[in-house]
């Protein structure tokens, strides 16, 4: 079984859907699937890829994307239980598009300094990832998934 992770800087457990925990999850906190988190940037911005292996925490992640994704996408990035950093798309559009095995989140801009903004979200994201961090990723404030790369 895998482990069952427990990020309190953001209230969100990590879990495979397909492993639910015995005991109930912390007072204040959500249970969202864990997945293997990719960034990159692209033209306009980023895309955050997130992957499942489990095939119920796909669907559970693809479910909470299809709800959420019209609000404001956040990435807080934890280590050791400390939020790092946290990254607010809020000068993008994003947008969430299923794949085969999870989500990708694209977050695009027209503006050129935006851009820049997005991208150096992006690279970030991505430093931390390579630190070893635990990301969360959210919209609206909803953790949608956690995981590293």
């Amino acid at each position: 079984m895998a482990m069952v992770m427990m990020e309190r800087s953001v209230g969100a457990t990590c879990f495979p859907a397909s492993a639910t925990p015995s005991v109930g999850p912390a007072a204040n906190s959500v249970l969202v699937p864990r997945c293997t988190i990719k960034v990159e940037r692209c033209k306009d911005g980023a895309k955050l890829l997130c992957q499942c292996d489990d095939e119920l925490a796909c669907a559970t992640l693809q479910n909470l994307c299809k709800s959420l994704c019209d609000g404001l996408c956040s990435v807080a990035c934890m280590q050791n239980g400390i939020c790092l950093c946290q990254c607010n798309f809020a000068l993008c559009r994003c947008t969430c598009e299923c794949t085969a095995d999870g989500v990708c989140i694209t977050c695009c801009s027209g503006d050129a300094k935006c851009c820049a903004q997005i991208q150096a979200c992006c690279d970030c994201i991505a430093k931390c990832l390579e630190a070893g961090c635990t990301c969360c990723v959210c919209f609206s404030g909803t953790p949608v998934c956690c995981g590293t790369c």
